[in-house]
């Protein structure tokens, strides 16, 4: 495989660490670019841009495909930087904002608690279709009506899809705006960063910009590193745990290659973005990009990476850390560092940033592995990223 693009003097392992993800681990597109302290350090890319082998058509610079859950991380900065100009209170009822939202027992369901996975609402009792997911109606009424599947805030599990009608419907009751829109405005345009939720007709029309993804076999927790095999296992076997319910919220699944589904606008799921997007927002949230103006005062980056939730995920079954909206680092999803907060997407994107060493990490991929626990493509990038920081670690 020819890999294309630069790394600076010392990041080497990086470039070797992609290769060897298309010549031993199966990578058919993809593209990785890391930023330190607001300059990119590694930006590469290489193999073709459809994901089932039909076509030659070169990965480019600017390819970009849907991150799936790896949009959760852009999103959630979009009800932290509300708290941070003073018009979201993070421990006030959704219901101040949304009144809706307080039917079947969810008056005392926090902002805090949609952000952190607590709210107890990671199922719905009637899926959606994939028409009714996206138009902007059925997911924010389907959401307000359901009773929590816990009682909201004493225990945490993972909002796989009903993430984006919650987080959706709460920024449009504050702004008035999707968060799309939001993240297009106050976000993505400013910092020149190619990161949508929503997929504008723009680059619709620009051929060949969109990358397809291999459609998933079966559900999956989003890159996750599984343990143990069977009580997974056995928890998506089954059709009525809280786990296999969570991800067929939306049934049946949705065609992620369609238009109109890139178009859509689902926090949860369906943000489009470069690595390049990924790892220029997350390093915006540290600051030092380009001269600009950290997106995060150090109070909200303490926010978005102070543990919320933490232990047995009732409904990725495993052990889970949470911040604000955000993944940190752990055994189910390995980042960086300790202190490395973001967000992996099923089939192996993944982005976050680690304000210790001044990192950030954007990783997009279109093939969907299958029978794998933490995605073995991301996690080789990223233990040569640090091997490149610390040339005496160990790296396994």
């Amino acid at each position: 495989m020819d890999v294309q693009g630069t790394v600076a003097d010392g990041f080497e392992p990086v470039r070797d660490a992609f290769a060897e993800n298309f010549a031993r681990r199966g990578e058919r597109g993809a593209a990785v670019a890391v930023y330190r302290d607001g300059r990119r350090i590694v930006d590469l890319w290489g193999g073709t841009k459809d994901a089932d082998g039909t076509s030659e058509e070169p990965w480019t610079p600017g390819t970009a495909q849907v991150v799936r859950s790896a949009t959760k991380g852009v999103a959630a900065a979009v009800p932290l930087l509300l708290h941070q100009r003073g018009l979201v209170d993070l421990d006030a009822p959704v219901g101040t904002y949304w009144p809706e939202f307080k039917a079947a027992g969810k008056e005392r369901v926090l902002v805090r608690h949609l952000l952190s996975h607590r709210a107890g609402l990671p199922v719905l009792d009637r899926p959606l279709s994939p028409a009714e997911a996206i138009d902007g109606v059925s997911g924010p009424a389907a959401v307000a009506a359901q009773a929590p599947a816990w009682e909201p805030g004493t225990a945490h599990g993972y909002h796989a899809q009903t993430y984006s009608w919650l987080l959706g419907e709460l920024v449009h009751r504050v702004t008035g705006r999707t968060v799309g829109g939001w993240v297009a405005d106050e976000i993505a345009g400013p910092l020149g960063a190619d990161l949508w939720i929503g997929l504008p007709a723009s680059e619709r029309e620009r051929a060949g910009r969109i990358a397809d993804v291999e459609p998933p076999a079966e559900p999956a927790a989003a890159g996750l590193r599984l343990r143990p095999k069977k009580a997974v296992s056995d928890a998506y076997g089954d059709p009525q745990s809280l786990t296999r319910r969570a991800f067929a919220a939306i049934e049946p699944l949705a065609d992620e290659n369609d238009p109109a589904y890139r178009a859509a606008e689902l926090p949860a799921s369906a943000g489009i973005a470069t690595a390049d997007g990924l790892a220029r927002f997350y390093a915006s949230l540290l600051g030092g990009l380009d001269g600009m103006r950290r997106l995060f005062a150090p109070a909200t980056l303490t926010l978005a990476r102070t543990e919320e939730s933490a232990g047995p995920d009732r409904v990725l079954i495993v052990g889970t850390r949470f911040g604000l909206g955000y993944m940190l680092h752990g055994a189910a999803s390995p980042l960086l560092a300790p202190g490395s907060f973001g967000h992996p997407g099923r089939g192996g994107s993944l982005g976050f940033a680690d304000p210790e060493s001044g990192i950030s990490f954007g990783y997009v991929t279109n093939g969907m592995q299958k029978n794998v626990t933490a995605d073995a493509r991301a996690q080789a990038l990223v233990r040569a990223l640090a091997l490149s920081l610390e040339p005496g670690l160990r790296v396994g």
